[in-house]
């Protein structure tokens, strides 16, 4: 294993995010504390309390793992893609450097971006609401692997896009969405049985369910299930980036 190239690309990459402080940091940031103000004040008014939880502490978790989703994605598809726009990457490909060192570098540096924003949210929600994480180590393992898992599919995405407009189609027009109708804002269980079992096709609850156990113990689906789901998404994200790489799918003439 190069380490010094892993560490090279990486810190290339974090660099990046110094320069671009606003966007990619306090952008988010902002973008989320207003979310938490609308619908923690707004709605919260109207609700006091979902599954004992106050609403404005219950939708902590969900905005947390919106703002992680779509960081990782988005730091991850144009941290790859912008090298194969300037025609860069060929010069990292030349060099003696694996396939899997260049994955680790890339997405290591887009799950540290969104990390990062995402232990700024949490720091920032405690101002706002009393916060409580019951199990601390799987507060750490869903937000780990949410991160890694969406900074690899951001990966996949900027590989297949040819252009900017379809390195934005994934994360506003599936993940934000899907997110949303991930029960970010609310437990499934409000909803009509029906659309409680239509739900559940939606992979981004299990994530949020997860993640939301973590902090007080509630949750619409299993613990376990939770683990199975991020593992399947984990596992196909990482089968994917294998065979782009094997393949050489959009990356060699």
């Amino acid at each position: 294993m190069n380490f010094e190239a892993i560490k090279s690309i990486y810190v290339a990459e974090m660099a990046r995010t110094r320069r671009t402080i606003m966007q990619s940091v306090i952008s988010p940031v902002i973008s989320t504390v207003l979310y938490f103000v609308v619908f923690g004040a707004a709605i919260g008014s109207r609700i006091s309390e979902v599954d004992g939880v106050s609403y404005g502490a219950f939708i902590v978790p969900g905005l947390i793992m919106l703002s992680l989703m779509t960081q990782s994605l988005s730091n991850a598809s144009f941290g790859i893609y912008f090298p194969r726009f300037t025609g860069t990457i060929f010069e990292v490909l030349s060099a003696p450097v694996s396939f899997l060192e260049i994955t680790i570098a890339y997405v290591g540096a887009a799950a540290t971006k969104s990390v990062i924003v995402g232990v700024i949210i949490l720091i920032t929600a405690s101002f706002f609401v009393p916060l409580e994480i019951q199990h601390p180590f799987w507060m750490v393992a869903f937000f780990m692997l949410t991160a890694i898992t969406f900074a690899l599919l951001g990966f996949i995405i900027g590989i297949w896009a040819d252009n900017f407009e379809k390195l934005q189609f994934v994360p506003l027009l599936i993940v934000t969405p899907l997110a949303f109708l991930g029960g970010s804002f609310y437990s499934i269980n409000m909803l009509p049985e029906f659309w409680q079992k239509v739900t559940l096709i939606n992979p981004v609850v299990y994530l949020i369910s997860g993640f939301r156990w973590s902090f007080y113990g509630q949750a619409d689906v299993s613990l376990w299930l939770s683990l199975v789901a991020t593992m399947i998404f984990l596992g196909g994200s990482l089968a994917v980036v294998h065979w782009i790489f094997r393949t050489g799918y959009r990356l060699k003439p």
